[in-house]
């Protein structure tokens, strides 16, 4: 069975740390990139951060200083390391290979996407 599956997420207090893995089952990363797209109730979805087969990274301005993305591609791993987290940081996290948001919205037809992990900071 093809899937992405996350994990990690869950319940902390503002300033506290999660880290979020994404990992394969049935098919590997290969040269893919592979990101994280976060969406709260009511807004979009957006790029969090994204990593490629190289190493190149990029993270989206609000997250700068404060999440790491990392990877293990010998065990198709990718991980989110997220610290000094705040309340507007909760969201449902996706783990996307070759994924895209297009106006606000996960288009989850395009790539590889997992089903979400949940990130509540109060």
């Amino acid at each position: 069975h093809v899937q992405l599956v996350e994990s990690g997420g869950g319940s902390v207090q503002a300033g506290g740390s999660l880290r979020l893995s994404c990992t394969t089952s049935g098919f590997s990363f290969g040269g893919s990139d592979v990101g994280w797209y976060h969406q709260a109730p009511g807004n979009d979805c957006q790029l969090v951060s994204y990593i490629t087969s190289v190493g190149s990274t990029y993270y989206k301005d609000s997250v700068k200083g404060r999440f790491t993305i990392s990877q293990d591609r010998a065990k198709n791993t990718v991980y989110l390391q997220m610290d000094s987290l705040k309340p507007e940081d909760t969201a449902v996290y996706y783990c996307a290979v070759d994924g895209v948001a297009i106006a606000g919205t996960c288009m989850r037809d395009f790539g590889r996407w997992g089903q979400g992990t949940q990130v509540t900071v109060s």
